[in-house]
């Protein structure tokens, strides 16, 4: 399922884009018995994207620069989940060698936008090649899916209906919609936002098949009211700016809002480009974003 555009390479070397992701609804059935949630989401890729570029080097390194994140090199052990991905794959590639690995990180660490998750997919993906492993659709996606819950999804590229703990992939079509991404100056652990939920015996979303109809259709005005996420409500009682958020934007004229994942970020759905811009004018640390991106 993997559709994430051709690398492009050059005297830099291999470059991938890592596209964050909002989720449309996320609904939670419950804890599972390995620890995880059982969970059902559509999942968008959007326009906000890291940059991922590798090339030759000594050793294995990662060195990550932007504004949401410190710049500088991440050493062998760290916790970038980039670098784990590239340790994964050199276990798996008897060429395996050396290489720099640089983000340009533009998605917000710990967003709820999968930022982490889509620069390990593109590592794998580039240093596949960049090392010509010669790993298969089938090694790859199995790597993805122990590196993380969310990393399947971000290494499809494309619209995906997700379930289990977020391993199981269905491709969904939905055409380009217009948003509104909120951000905030914290972040929220994926670990935090669950067990919060479970602590306030949070509940199970509705069916979403009208919601699927909507985003299927690419109604706005449909398919506003129809999101949902069910961690929301937790999230909100520990940061209430998450809430206030989503009010500013419902204030402001989107069609439908709803925190993104596990949270801090919140999306407001816009009717079109400039509705969507329009809107994000009025609010701080706020851009118009599109997606999912045409195919």
């Amino acid at each position: 399922m993997a559709a994430l555009s051709a690398p492009a390479r050059n005297a830099s070397g291999i470059r991938r884009e890592a596209r964050a992701k909002i989720n449309a609804f996320l609904r939670v059935h419950g804890e599972r018995e390995d620890g995880y949630h059982e969970i059902e989401s559509l999942v968008l890729p959007i326009s906000l994207a890291d940059r991922v570029t590798v090339r030759t080097s000594a050793k294995l390194r990662v060195a990550v620069k932007g504004e949401d994140s410190l710049s500088g090199d991440v050493p062998v052990g760290g916790l970038n989940l980039a670098l784990v991905a590239a340790l994964a794959l050199a276990d798996e590639c008897p060429d395996a060698g050396g290489a720099l690995i640089e983000i340009d990180k533009r998605i917000p660490v710990a967003a709820g936008l999968g930022g982490g998750s889509a620069d390990a997919a593109a590592t794998i993906d580039a240093l596949n090649e960049l090392w010509g492993c010669g790993a298969d659709a089938a090694t790859v996606d199995a790597l993805c899916e122990r590196l993380g819950s969310d990393v399947p999804a971000m290494r499809a590229g494309t619209p995906v209906l997700i379930s289990g703990r977020g391993e199981k992939l269905e491709a969904a079509q939905v055409p380009p919609l217009h948003w509104i991404l909120v951000r905030f100056g914290f972040g929220v652990r994926s670990p935090d936002a669950y067990r919060w939920w479970d602590e306030d015996g949070g509940g199970t979303g509705p069916d979403p098949g009208p919601l699927l109809s909507a985003a299927a259709a690419g109604d706005p005005e449909v398919l506003g009211p129809l999101l949902f996420n069910d961690l929301e409500a937790s999230v909100v009682t520990r940061h209430p700016a998450v809430g206030r958020a989503k009010k500013r934007l419902l204030d402001l004229g989107a069609v439908g809002a709803v925190m993104s994942g596990s949270g801090a970020s919140v999306v407001g759905l816009a009717r079109d480009r400039g509705h969507a811009e329009e809107i994000a004018v009025g609010i701080d640390d706020a851009v118009a974003v599109a997606g999912p991106p045409p195919a």
